[in-house]
């Protein structure tokens, strides 16, 4: 949602997490600008307050994990969020155009997410982070990504329990990241 629309910004986004260290400069200066983007808003968001409130909720299950679950928090409020998706034709728009650019240009892709490509969009992963079970699904997915996770039970618990504290670090932390990414764009 924070490449604006830009498909090699989009591209670079969603393959960083794929890439490491210099390998980005294997890719076009486009993806490249997307990776950094990403790469930014990772660091922003770590540095957040209100992301640092909302760890609390997750450490005792998930310790340094913390992070990443929230990660897929703020993806679930960004779903559910009127001022961005006001809609839910909105929001299913979103996801089927990041879908079709993602596939139009899987070739320059990372293989890993290449081949995770499919289950994302049969599962419509980016649509259904807006629900509870989404979320729960996703949760999984970190576990199974994780080194020392074995389950994501006490994470999604903590996400139920905590759901209106947690929704609160989101609105204290979106419009910023969201200010901070558009204004990095216009520097590329």
């Amino acid at each position: 949602y924070l490449s604006f629309n830009h498909t090699e910004i989009l591209l670079g986004n969603m393959s960083s997490d794929f890439i490491k260290g210099k390998k980005k400069f294997d890719y076009p200066l486009g993806i490249q600008n997307g990776i950094a983007l990403h790469r930014m808003i990772d660091a922003f968001t770590d540095e957040h307050q209100a992301t640092a409130q909302a760890k609390v909720f997750f450490k005792p299950s998930v310790g340094l994990y913390a992070g990443a679950f929230l990660d897929v928090v703020y993806d679930h409020f960004l779903a559910n969020d009127k001022n961005q998706f006001p809609t839910d034709t909105h929001l299913q728009n979103f996801a089927s155009n990041t879908y079709e650019q993602l596939q139009l240009h899987k070739d320059v892709l990372p293989l890993k997410l290449q081949q995770m490509l499919p289950y994302m969009q049969a599962q419509n992963w980016l649509y259904n982070y807006q629900f509870n079970w989404g979320i729960q699904k996703s949760f999984e997915g970190v576990v199974r990504r994780a080194a020392y996770l074995n389950n994501s039970n006490e994470a999604f618990e903590a996400f139920e329990k905590n759901y209106n504290a947690l929704h609160n670090c989101y609105n204290l932390f979106f419009d910023d990241v969201k200010k901070v990414a558009f204004q990095q764009i216009q520097l590329y």
